[in-house]
């Protein structure tokens, strides 16, 4: 979900929320029959080719995205700078509207009918399991020779940031897709608080989960806005989707009794175990059973999901809202049209009873890149891939892409050559990001936050990144990048990177739905707290033991 506030959108850094997804295929000359041989041939890495490549593609198209000046998926300003700037035609075999699951269905349907597949698959998150489908499918071919002879030395270094991000793409230590690499903390989080409303009752930002509950209850029942309590939603979180998401999430309120629900946690003995079934977990329902009751949070928790937690937000009914560093400017920056004294700032995550407190961490991918067995020449992907590396992800302040992709769509400038905002391009903003191979573009998990903290720091800013985010984001996001990076050590991520297990094919969805079930009837009081208990036993006896059994022996695999 380029992870940009921008205003009035929704943040690209939500990018894993976000749809878009390609399917690229690219044929040239010679006659080789997989990748692997291609490496060998004579139709060696260029930087423009002519005779000119195809690249064939197919697109599940973003509902929200927009196009301008007559142009399509199939033909705009990006496949017209591929094939002027690399020889590269971009021709689009099929496109479809991705709303409830279309292209991962049409995808799968041309797969099961054994329909001609592209040279080249790439696939968001949000599609996982069907990426570890395809790559079991046995049609694609190992990348890592490819990605050894072919990537520039900028995409390399990125991706040696954190090599785990290859683990859940690799089958007998052989590299079968490409890692699409996501900024690093994207979907971290602090806690944003109205200040305003702190300021009027003379209190101070909550350290502890016993501050929490003392400035949610001044929130709703000393209202300084003189809203009634009713009105007043003191924590927005949200609880629909996920236990551990990006924005409204509620698991932190977990890690501040030692565990993270719905991820894979280091244990203290090494070995990795499945956080929803820890013992602080227990007290983390009883918590939000507690404030469901006394209206500290939203009634239909349940049934919000991130964007849903938001509303209040901007309506200016909100207190504070769990969320990522770049909220200051989408969706906060709106709530004074609704309350005009609010005034948001970003706080460092509260700590529980024993000084504890976590929060979920952001894996360093955000999607898969698979290379068919059939691609003649897959070169001509990496002419693409590493020229977005060398000069967007690591623009040069004097370079062709030191501003943003195209002008006139994704940024403009004034008269004297300044970045101006996003709300100020002639005939709109519009997210060209989306039209290129690979979702997100290309980015190096590190620079984001460089080019926050160099900001905060007072910085002048002189990167794409760094002007980007003085324009385009809201004005407390380098402050809140700042909060942030004060409590990196708290950051967990999900330990498990692998492949899906065998028990979790067959047994996964089941045990998400009862752990689902369970949480929500505790929480909503139609369950006492012994629900949890029982609960931990089905789930291991109904498979969770024997997936925790092949977790950890995957984990001791692939441990350094």
């Amino acid at each position: 979900m380029r992870v940009h506030s921008k205003k009035k959108l929704l943040s690209l850094l939500a990018a894993t929320m976000v749809l878009g997804v390609g399917l690229v295929g690219c044929s040239g000359a010679g006659n080789d029959g997989n990748a692997d041989s291609t490496a060998k041939t004579e139709n060696v890495y260029k930087e423009k080719y002519n005779p000119e490549v195809t690249i064939s593609t197919v697109w599940g198209v973003d509902p929200a995205l927009k196009f301008k000046n007559g142009e399509s998926i199939e033909n705009n300003v990006a496949t017209k700078w591929a094939k002027e700037k690399f020889g590269i035609n971009i021709k689009s075999l099929w496109s479809v509207t991705d709303t409830n699951g279309a292209f991962a269905t049409k995808l799968r349907l041309a797969m099961s009918s054994g329909q001609e597949m592209p040279d080249v698959v790439v696939l968001g998150t949000e599609n996982e399991q069907l990426a570890q489908d395809m790559i079991d499918s046995g049609m694609f071919a190992e990348v890592g020779p490819l990605f050894d002879k072919y990537a520039s030395d900028s995409w390399k270094q990125a991706m040696s940031q954190d090599t785990n991000v290859w683990n859940q793409y690799s089958r007998d230590g052989k590299k079968m897709g490409i890692p699409v690499l996501d900024f690093a903390y994207n979907h971290d989080y602090v806690l944003w608080v109205r200040q305003d409303w702190l300021d009027k009752l003379g209190m101070k930002a909550p350290e502890t989960m016993d501050d929490l509950e003392k400035v949610m209850d001044a929130f709703k029942n000393k209202n300084p806005d003189g809203l009634a309590p009713d009105k007043v939603t003191p924590l927005s979180i949200g609880f629909k989707t996920s236990m551990n998401t990006w924005m409204g999430d509620p698991s932190w309120i977990f890690g501040a009794y030692g565990t993270l629900p719905q991820q894979w946690n280091k244990s203290a003995n090494g070995s990795l175990e499945y956080g929803s079934v820890q013992p602080g977990m227990k007290p983390g329902l009883q918590k939000l059973s507690e404030w469901l009751k006394k209206g500290y949070i939203p009634q239909e928790a349940a049934l919000w999901d991130e964007n849903k937690t938001t509303e209040p937000t901007v309506a200016g009914t909100a207190g504070m809202i769990p969320g990522p560093y770049w909220m200051s400017g989408w969706p906060l920056q709106d709530t004074v049209k609704n309350a005009p004294s609010a005034v948001w700032k970003p706080i460092k995550i509260p700590a529980g009873p024993d000084n504890k407190a976590m929060r979920h961490g952001t894996q360093y991918t955000n999607g898969v890149v698979l290379i068919n067995k059939q691609m003649q020449h897959p070169e001509a992907f990496f002419t693409y891939q590493n020229y977005l590396f060398d000069h967007y992800a690591n623009a040069k302040p004097d370079g062709d892409l030191s501003n943003g992709l195209f002008k006139g769509y994704d940024y403009d400038l004034d008269a004297n050559g300044k970045l101006v905002s996003i709300d100020k391009i002639p005939g709109g903003y519009v997210n060209t990001i989306r039209y290129l191979l690979v979702r997100d573009g290309a980015r190096i998990p590190d620079a984001q936050m460089k080019a926050l903290l160099s900001l905060a720091d007072g910085a002048e800013p002189k990167t794409r990144l760094e002007k980007d985010v003085m324009v385009n984001y809201g004005k407390d996001t380098p402050a809140a990048a700042k909060v942030l990076m004060e409590q990196k050590d708290i950051s967990m991520k999900d330990q498990f990177t692998g492949p899906t297990t065998p028990t979790m094919k067959a047994k996964k969805d089941y045990l998400d739905k009862i752990e689902s079930q369970t949480f929500n009837e505790i929480i909503y009081g139609k369950q006492p707290i012994s629900a949890f208990d029982t609960f931990v036993q089905t789930w291991k006896a109904a498979g969770g033991e024997q997936i925790t059994k092949e977790v950890n022996e995957w984990y001791k695999s692939v441990e350094k």
